[in-house]
């Protein structure tokens, strides 16, 4: 598929918008977790600093703060999300079935493809990351 603003071959609206959709929710939450962490403890940490880490630097401080607070279950759900995205952002386009998709490889060099379906439960779990920060701030 072309669009008027690029010459190169792009795949479907339906699966960039579930690609912008899934790259917005997890940028929601990576700011939610920051949120979190400040609301927990703003004397060790603060906005400029955490909003200039990567995702995966954030570790630490969600450890150090929201698992400190509650439990594991956060951390896990963010750092496993961390993973996917990075799957997402590192990806490499190619043609599958006569379309345009992205395809991407794991640590251990196996390759697969960013399917919708892939992307739709990448939504879903930030959902459930969403609700479980919710839950932590108290509304």
């Amino acid at each position: 598929m072309y669009e008027q603003y690029s010459r190169q071959v792009l795949p479907s609206k339906y699966y960039r918008e579930l690609l912008g959709s899934a790259i917005s929710v997890f940028n929601s939450n990576n700011q939610f977790v920051i949120e979190n962490i400040l609301r927990i403890d703003n004397l060790n940490f603060n906005w400029y600093d955490l909003i200039d880490k990567t995702s995966g630097q954030l570790n630490d401080p969600i450890k150090n703060t929201i698992t400190e607070n509650s439990n594991d279950e956060i951390a896990v759900i963010f750092k496993n999300l961390v993973d996917k995205r990075n799957r997402i952002i590192h990806s490499f386009q190619i043609t599958h079935q006569e379309k345009q998709i992205l395809a991407t490889k794991d640590r251990n060099q196996n390759q697969f493809i960013i399917t919708e379906e892939y992307l739709l439960d990448f939504i879903k779990e930030n959902e459930l990351l969403s609700s479980k920060l919710h839950e932590l701030r108290g509304h």
